[in-house]
């Protein structure tokens, strides 16, 4: 008989700037062993346009007052903001017995799953990580993975100004059009999407979610009201 099935924390962390995120996340990984417990961050972003460590400036075409910041994770540039659902899986990989490309299917097949709750089809597409809905992106990828553990994600377009992505080449794909679930026929609100989504990953993880109301330790400074 197996053990019991393995838990992740789950904190809603509401509306925070991208790099006091980014840099909690990465002490995060790098301080967690061989004993540190999974956790699924949910945000909602400031304004920000992010480039992957490999990301191309010319992919930003014109940005305006929108900040841009180069960061670590994997993939090109994309878009952050106000209606967007980003989801941090900080996993160790070892222990739960995937591979880098599976966990990325696995994230993929959460998202689809998701929008079949509400009868929106969603398709991968090859050698574009994301989902699509009628070749719109509505669920952007974007990985690093350290000593095994993942950080950074996914960010799901729910109920957002899409305009911003008109001024950049989303993913680094000219003229790649993106969507939101409410434009697909969705819901509005971030948390209703986000009750299925955190279901339908923990499912295809293999992990027990347990909400906590607490934020993480490294940002608990950062969180208190003004």
């Amino acid at each position: 008989m197996s053990g019991a099935q393995p838990v992740w924390t789950v904190r809603d962390l509401g509306r925070q700037p991208f790099e006091r995120v980014w840099r909690a996340m990465e002490t995060y990984t790098d301080s967690r062993g061989d004993d540190g417990a999974d956790e699924l961050w949910l945000v909602e972003h400031d304004p920000v346009f992010t480039l992957g460590q490999a990301g191309k400036p010319e992919h930003v075409l014109a940005p305006g007052d929108i900040p841009v910041l180069r960061t670590n994770r994997g993939g090109q540039v994309t878009y952050h903001g106000p209606g967007q659902l980003v989801a941090y899986p900080l996993v160790d990989l070892r222990r739960i017995g995937i591979g880098v490309r599976e966990f990325v299917q696995r994230i993929e097949q959460a998202l689809i799953d998701t929008l079949a709750t509400w009868d929106i089809p969603a398709l991968r597409r090859e050698g574009a990580p994301g989902v699509y809905v009628q070749g719109e992106k509505i669920g952007a990828l974007g990985l690093r993975v350290r000593h095994g553990c993942t950080f950074h994600g996914l960010a799901f377009n729910i109920a957002m100004d899409l305009e911003p992505f008109s001024r950049i080449n989303p993913c680094g794909y000219a003229g790649l059009q993106v969507t939101s679930v409410l434009k697909s026929g969705g819901p509005a609100t971030l948390p209703e999407v986000a009750s299925v989504l955190v279901s339908q990953l923990s499912k295809q993880l293999g992990l027990r979610p347990e909400t906590s109301t607490e934020p993480p330790l490294l940002l608990q400074a950062a969180l208190l009201p003004a």
